[in-house]
């Protein structure tokens, strides 16, 4: 028995390999209006349901609150909208702006910490599941969004897309232009180019790594934790197999306690980050 399976295992390339594919199909017949193999849709489902969770985490504590004595989950999240409204006060000095910018960033962190949350769970969890429900054995699943470079992208780039929106909205499409031809280095006609060319750069610069940074970090962690799972999943075929199996358990512990700090701090970060850009938006060269 024990021969069997190790003979039909997959080795540790095979899985690591499998375990970083995507689910790019959703059926064996194709749509005609969506090319689904271009599609990471387990990203995608993934995401939206994970967004709609923060939804409704929102929309309850919201539903939930009172004016007297709050409880233990009225006060986390009282504590939370205080810390995002500090921050969004100290970076953008608009009170209009934060009206909006404030929630969003509420969301953005919320969000992100949701779909980072997701290495916590076991490698092998869902994926499982999901083979047993559709019969493939070799059915692809991949359950961190943020762990895929187009979904983090995806978001920085709509932070792009608020700062071109926030920067026509204060200094008007006139004077933002002039300002993409004028900053940093002066409004001399010869200088034009290189200003506009720089400004383009740093716009570029920042939504790239504003992405990468969250992808890179995330897609790290779900390495690491797939490697402790390959530990775990050799003790049956190992002499030391009791050993390993013990430090399978004990590293993915404390790489579990080590992933919360993380996968709340990249949160934070892009939060940060998302309320920084806004607000440089709001002010001229």
């Amino acid at each position: 028995m024990t021969t069997e399976h190790a003979v039909n295992a997959p080795n540790p390339s095979e899985y690591i390999v499998h375990h970083l594919t995507h689910l790019n199909s959703i059926g064996e017949k194709q749509s005609s209006v969506v090319d689904w193999s271009v599609v990471n849709c387990d990203t995608l489902f993934f995401s939206l349901g994970l967004g709609l969770l923060t939804v409704f985490v929102l929309w309850l504590a919201a539903r939930k609150a009172t004016s007297g004595v709050p409880g233990r989950f009225q006060a986390a999240v009282e504590i939370l909208v205080e810390m995002v409204a500090n921050q969004a006060k100290g970076v953008i000095h608009s009170a209009e702006s934060r009206r909006f910018v404030a929630p969003l960033a509420l969301t953005v962190f919320l969000w992100i910490f949701f779909m980072n949350a997701m290495d916590l769970l076991p490698v092998d969890g869902l994926p499982m599941l999901w083979q047993a429900a559709t019969g493939d054995s070799h059915a692809y699943l991949r359950v961190v969004p943020t762990a895929d470079l187009s979904a983090t992208l995806g978001m920085s780039i709509g932070v792009l897309v608020l700062c071109v929106f926030y920067n026509i909205k204060i200094k008007g499409a006139k004077g933002w232009t002039h300002e993409l031809f004028t900053a940093p280095f002066g409004s001399h006609p010869v200088l034009w180019p290189i200003n506009l060319l720089m400004q383009f750069i740093e716009f570029a610069a920042k939504t790239i790594s504003h992405g990468m940074r969250l992808f890179g970090n995330m897609y790290a962690g779900e390495l690491v934790f797939m490697l402790i799972a390959l530990m775990g999943g050799a003790w049956a075929l190992s002499a030391t197999g009791v050993m390993l199996a013990v430090l399978h358990v004990l590293a993915g512990l404390a790489w579990a306690i080590f992933h919360i700090l993380i996968i709340t701090l990249q949160a934070f970060i892009f939060m940060m980050l998302t309320l920084v850009y806004i607000g440089q938006a709001h002010e001229g060269h």
